[in-house]
């Protein structure tokens, strides 16, 4: 049955949530629950949030994360905006009227209010100049800021991790919440397939739990790479069902039009190697961990043990999906109960329940305007049950859906 939630109501609702923090502006948007034996989360778009500063304008957002604290971190593509985007900060100004790039690393609070902004090449280790014009342009240089940052993780101690899918970026950094470099994970420029201890291959995502770090090494590689938490030492890496690492590495650099390309024969739920984008991994209750195979349209579920990592089940996300695919990212209500999946190519995050993995429910769908979505790329979730997510190519926008209770 689809359903609408509507401002400050909701359909055939049995208890409210906590009220928001902030909701000036509810939307209804389309949802459906599709096992009406299970209550479902219902979820109205709260159009007032963020309250960007004055003249800044969102680029892409390829990172989300909402903190133990509940405010919620955006990692932005300042590089993704055009002259006709931030005209401002051209020289001269191209325009008289708004707009300037962000930071790479923004913090809001609750009421959408940013709390801190930060990023760039000068806050990383290293230095490197670009030599040539057009296509025969090079980066010369040990810059280790990524020319393309993918991926954020903010842990408990509210250090932040940053990954890079761009040309050589094969790191993942550190850095306080402020912005101070702390340590990194492999070097920019330097990659070595699926087997190596050391050097990365365009990493999507990361998880740190104080104890290890986990990286989807996820655009030039295919597999899940673990390091110990206090001097990043390698400890384990594996790919598909836990095996060794298979399906080669892709040749030469990423580039966005092999995000949403047919050769590789389209999704395989049964492949034994991880498909040419593991896009995410995570940390889920009861020690497990999930990954997002998204070009087979599939979570790995992984459950972690004394002698390592087991395989526990395949969940299968929309699979007859083809363009960009589907599952993007996984996050969980704040008692476990749920998971929620963002579905990049059909604009929708799909509802779980986390015991069997059961779809229930969904909402969203692809638009451009308060709970639609373009290129859906994050998800994550705070401890009201409130859920965030961020879009990239032309979706350039983070967007929060307010929990306003549960359907029969």
């Amino acid at each position: 049955m689809l359903r609408k939630v509507m401002a400050g109501t909701a359909c055939a609702v049995l208890a409210l949530a906590s009220a928001p923090a902030m909701a000036d502006v509810l939307v209804e948007i389309d949802q459906e629950h599709l096992n009406t034996d299970v209550p479902m989360p219902v979820f109205a778009a709260d159009a007032s949030w963020p309250r960007l500063p004055e003249n800044m304008i969102l680029g892409q957002a390829p990172g989300l994360a909402v903190d133990r604290e509940d405010n919620v971190w955006v990692l932005t593509r300042p590089n993704s905006l055009g002259f006709t985007d931030i005209g401002r900060d051209a020289e001269p100004p191209l325009t008289q009227a708004c707009c300037s790039a962000p930071p790479h690393v923004l913090q809001f609070d609750q009421e959408g209010n940013l709390l801190r902004s930060w990023g760039g090449p000068d806050l990383a280790p290293g230095e490197s100049t670009m030599e040539g014009q057009g296509r025969e342009a090079r980066e010369v240089g040990d810059e280790q800021w990524p020319a393309n940052v993918h991926g954020l993780f903010v842990d408990d101690d509210l250090n932040v991790w940053i990954g890079g899918n761009g040309g050589g970026d094969h790191v993942v950094l550190n850095f306080t919440a402020d912005g101070e470099f702390i340590r990194q994970i492999g070097t920019r420029q330097n990659t070595d397939g699926n087997m190596s201890e050391q050097y990365l291959g365009n990493p999507a995502d990361i998880h740190y739990d104080g104890e290890s770090v986990i990286v989807a090494d996820g655009y030039i590689n295919k597999r899940i790479i673990e390091f110990a938490g206090d001097d990043l030492s390698f400890e384990h890496l594996w790919g598909a069902y836990g095996a060794a690492p298979g399906g080669g590495t892709r040749e030469g650099e990423f580039d966005q039009s092999q995000a949403s390309s047919t050769g590789d024969g389209g999704p395989n739920p049964t492949s034994e190697s991880f498909g040419d984008i593991v896009h995410c991994v995570t940390r889920g209750p009861d020690d497990t961990i999930y990954v997002c195979d998204r070009r087979n349209n599939r979570i790995q579920i992984f459950r972690e043990t004394d002698d390592g990592v087991e395989f526990v089940e395949d969940v299968i996300i929309a699979l007859e999906t083809g363009g960009t695919r589907t599952a993007s990212d996984v996050a969980f209500s704040p008692d476990g109960t749920y998971v929620y999946v963002a579905d990049m190519m059909n604009g929708r995050v799909w509802i779980l329940l986390r015991e069997n993995h059961e779809i229930i429910g969904w909402f969203g769908r692809n638009g451009r305007y308060p709970g639609q979505f373009i290129w859906l790329h994050s998800v994550d979730v705070d401890s009201e049950g409130n859920v965030y997510t961020t879009e990239v190519n032309t979706g350039r926008r983070v967007q929060r859906f307010v929990m306003t209770g549960m359907s029969e």
